[in-house]
């Protein structure tokens, strides 16, 4: 199983970004997928989930209303879309996969992805 997260990159407080998750060597459509990101000197912290169908989604309260999380079954990709940046939101973004979304959105996944980083200049 491989997860292959891509999208990161450098954006002013404001901005806008787009992370992808391309999933191979899985069933795309039999695990749920979700997203979370470790700041410098911190935990890793949960962002958001979406369940086999897409369905059924998790946000994060810090992300509610700013980010979108998608699953595109025909591409085995997973993305997040990131609107209105703080710079708070800085840090290394990882996908994770796995077979229920409760496992997803406890950060128990048995796959993950090598992250990408976001970096928001103020």
């Amino acid at each position: 199983v491989q997860l292959q997260a891509s999208g990161g990159g450098l954006v002013q407080a404001g901005g806008s970004l787009r992370l992808s998750c391309a999933a191979s060597g899985l069933t795309f459509s039999t695990y749920a997928m979700g997203w979370f990101r470790q700041a410098p000197g911190k935990e890793r912290e949960f962002v958001a989930a979406i369940g086999l169908t897409g369905g059924r989604i998790h946000y994060a309260d810090s992300v509610k209303g700013r980010f979108t999380i998608s699953r595109d079954s025909a591409k085995n990709t997973m993305y997040l879309r990131m609107a209105s940046l703080k710079s708070e939101d800085t840090a290394v973004y990882y996908c994770a996969a796995s077979r229920t979304l409760d496992t997803v959105v406890r950060g128990e996944s048995a796959h993950w992805g090598q992250g990408t980083l976001v970096t928001v200049s103020s």
